[in-house]
C-alpha cells in the first residue's frame, strides 16, 4: 500500500546547495552516476541575485536571510520571485562533503520549470516597477504568461505565489 522510501540511484532529481559567498546557491538536478559516495549529477545551479541584492539595501527580513543561508527544496521557491542568474551544472557531489536532499519528481519538475520558463523575471517585472500603465502590461504579460504554462502543479505554484505577492488583481 505504501510506496517503499526513494533511494539514491541514477534517474533521481536530487536538491544540493553550493556557498557562493555569505550565501548559498541551489542546485536541482538528475543523479547520472554513482561511485561509492560520490555522485554525478546534471541540472541547474541558480545563483537567487535579486534576494541577495535585496538583504545587501535591507529590505527584507529575517524570513529572506534564512533562505539564503539554510535553502531546502521547500523554501526556495521564495527566493525565485527575485532575478536569479541560473546556468547548467554538470560536477560530481561528494556525499560526506555535500548536502544531497532526493526531490520528488513533481518538485523537481516544478522547479526546473520556474526557471526555464523565465518566471522570475516576469514576477521581478512587475514587482520592480512603481504603479502605472508599465506596472499593468507588466502584470498582463504574467498572467499570459501563467495561462500558457501546460504543468499543472507549475501552474498551481505560481497562482499561490502570485496571490500572495498581491499581484494578480
Amino acid at each position: 500500500m505504501f510506496g517503499k522510501k526513494p533511494t539514491l540511484k541514477e534517474g533521481t532529481h536530487i536538491f544540493s546547495v553550493k556557498k557562493n559567498g555569505d550565501f548559498y546557491d541551489f542546485i536541482f538536478g538528475v543523479v547520472t552516476g554513482i561511485d561509492g559516495r560520490k555522485v554525478g549529477v546534471n541540472g541547474v545551479i541558480v545563483n537567487p541575485v535579486g534576494l541577495k541584492n535585496k538583504i545587501s539595501q535591507g529590505k527584507t527580513g529575517e524570513r529572506s536571510r534564512e533562505i539564503l543561508e539554510n535553502p531546502t527544496p521547500d523554501n526556495v521557491v521564495l527566493a525565485l520571485v527575485y532575478r536569479v542568474e541560473h546556468e547548467n551544472f554538470t560536477d560530481v557531489l561528494d556525499l560526506d562533503l555535500d548536502k544531497c536532499d532526493i526531490l520528488p519528481p513533481k518538485i523537481y519538475t516544478m522547479l526546473d520549470g520556474w526557471i526555464r520558463e523565465s518566471l522570475p523575471e516576469f514576477i521581478n517585472a512587475v514587482l520592480s516597477l512603481p504603479p502605472g500603465a508599465e506596472r499593468d502590461e507588466a502584470k498582463r504579460v504574467l498572467k499570459h504568461r501563467m495561462e500558457t504554462l501546460v504543468d499543472k502543479n507549475l501552474k498551481r505554484t505560481l497562482y499561490a505565489v502570485c496571490r500572495s505577492l498581491k499581484i494578480l488583481n
